[in-house]
């Protein structure tokens, strides 16, 4: 047929839903030829019992996911060969364990279970993500099955922590007791939780899938970058949820789309498992990196995505609602002293960047049972709360977690300052980030201690987000930077600045302004964080948030 008559089939993406069931990319096929749920029993039959040398590559490096392992990266590689090396150059021969905290909610005994495992078993380490999880380091595959049965003991799992898959349930750590509340997302969240993960229904999806349900007026939860969110709302007088859909970070970073739908509390359950078949079947699985919902939702628009969630997945239209107003104060975090709405009060204190150990855990459960209920919750912030403390223990719990290295009344830096896992473990990374960012904000106390306009200081190791660059006032993104005295490439970050998301109907949120040529060393970092917030002190009009002076000040005062 001549070329000019020939007619060119469009290349599908890979929908299910359109009949594309053929394995696209070697993720796909991995999946298909074995759902990644069933790895479970091989690690406890197989490899905690032969080691690591008898795990299958195709489960190390992706089935392990399903259940919240990741190998780590080998010590002493550098960030220079995170894309050059092979996947099992960089592998070392022990885990990163990521535990799963729906809604950011622990109890007494889990909390010390956590405790007890990451000094059994992961050399006393401990992180708090962004994601209100709790991720270990160190472990050998050997230990897993033990690690398994002491969380299932106390009801906790890392099934479908990681994967492509529903991940971890973003809730308001104050879910129930906050004296502000819209409404109790906690009866949904478990709901989903317990009949939807590990549901293989789910469990191959075309990317990860990353939920947030959340009645806070704070708005903690942080519905604009979600791949699906519940949102707080009272519609003519009735608590309810506003529906979002396609917001997420990453290297193509997106705000969600509200669908303009009201969503009643029982409703939920039903309302999220049919945005996630839709998911599931109208996905995009072809290209590995336009697999996540956003870009279906980019491409359909809103109106589209309820048309097609109604007719097909649920059967029935939902009613319009309002959206969200913004947060009561702008601020959405829960450090400090608050009350609840029983007359009792919560704790919110801060870890450096998230960083904890055994220890550590262990204090805060043991104080958490001496002058409260025990319980203890997670923040989207990498911070931690202690409820129902009465009001004549709150000076002497504040006072203990002072003492500890956990403050209650943090500096500015020290509360609003978020980082990756970075090198150290991650085999994405380029860059350090946790002990840089300790170092950075130690530096801006000492050298700014009357500083106290809340500005966000987001570090991550790489290109991909974990620590949300792009919303982030001051957005630090690892690369390899030029030594400006050596010529030598050493380790250092591309500035982001001015990145915000206003809650709300995230009218006002914005990504980071990139400056060309605005980089630092690792080295340098403290001077430059001194540098441009001294001109945003003296240059800021009355009120002014950083993310608006960035916008408009000239770029010799942002460098």
């Amino acid at each position: 047929m001549p070329i000019a008559t020939a007619t060119r089939r469009k290349r599908g993406e890979g929908q299910w839903a359109l009949g594309y069931h053929e394995p696209l990319n070697k993720n796909e096929e991995s999946k298909k030829n074995d759902d990644g749920l069933n790895v479970r029993q091989r690690i406890i039959d197989i490899y905690s019992r032969y080691g690591f040398d008898s795990i299958d590559p195709a489960d190390l490096r992706g089935r392990f996911r399903w259940y919240g392992l990741y190998t780590q990266r080998r010590p002493g590689i550098d960030g220079g060969k995170t894309a050059v090396l092979e996947p099992e150059e960089l592998d070392d021969r022990y885990f990163m364990m990521r535990i799963r905290i729906d809604g950011g909610q622990l109890s007494n005994a889990q909390v010390r279970t956590i405790a007890d495992i990451s000094r059994r078993y992961a050399r006393g380490t401990a992180d708090v993500t962004d994601r209100q999880n709790i991720q270990l380091h160190w472990i050998e595959i050997e230990n897993v099955p033990a690690i398994w049965d002491a969380l299932d003991a106390v009801g906790l799992s890392t099934t479908e922590a990681c994967g492509d898959t529903p991940r971890v349930i973003l809730g308001c750590p104050l879910a129930g007791v906050d004296a502000d509340e819209v409404i109790d997302a906690s009866p949904e969240i478990e709901v989903i939780r317990a009949e939807h993960i590990g549901d293989p229904a789910f469990s191959n999806l075309p990317r990860k899938y990353k939920t947030s349900i959340s009645g806070c007026s704070a708005q903690c939860a942080i519905h604009e970058i979600n791949d699906v969110a519940f949102v707080g709302v009272v519609n003519d007088g009735e608590p309810g949820y506003d529906l979002w859909v396609g917001g997420g970070l990453s290297t193509n970073p997106m705000i969600g789309q509200r669908l303009g739908a009201f969503v009643r509390p029982g409703q939920v359950p039903e309302v999220w498992a049919g945005v996630t078949s839709l998911f599931r079947d109208y996905g995009y699985r072809r290209l590995r990196h336009r697999a996540r919902i956003k870009f279906l939702v980019a491409d359909w628009g809103a109106e589209k995505f309820r048309e097609v969630l109604e007719k097909e997945y649920l059967g029935y239209a939902l009613p319009d609602g309002p959206p969200p107003p913004p947060p009561r104060d702008g601020v959405r975090d829960h450090v400090g002293v608050h009350q609840q709405r029983d007359g009792r009060f919560y704790v919110g204190f801060a870890p450096t960047v998230g960083r904890l150990n055994a220890d550590a855990l262990q204090t805060i459960a043991e104080l958490a049972e001496r002058y409260g209920s025990g319980r203890v919750s997670t923040t989207t912030e990498q911070k931690m709360v202690i409820l129902d403390v009465g009001q004549a223990d709150v000076d002497d719990l504040v006072a203990e977690l002072d003492a500890a290295g956990l403050p209650a009344r943090p500096s500015v830096f020290r509360r609003h300052t978020m980082a990756c896992t970075g090198i150290e473990f991650c085999k994405l990374a380029i860059v350090e980030t946790k002990q840089r960012a300790a170092e950075a904000i130690a530096e801006l106390e000492r050298r700014l201690p009357d500083f106290q306009t809340p500005v966000t200081i987001n570090v991550n190791g790489c290109p991909n987000s974990c620590a949300r660059i792009q919303t982030g006032d001051i957005g630090l993104k690892g690369s390899l930077v030029t030594d400006p005295a050596t010529g030598a490439q050493v380790e250092g970050f591309q500035i982001h600045l001015g990145g915000t998301l206003s809650g709300g109907d995230a009218s006002g949120s914005g990504f980071g302004r990139k400056v060309r040529g605005l980089k630092t060393t690792a080295a340098e970092l403290p001077d430059y964080l001194e540098r441009v917030l001294r001109r945003f002190a003296a240059g800021r009009q009355p009120d002014e948030t950083f993310a608006a002076w960035a916008a408009r000040a000239n770029e010799g005062d942002l460098k």
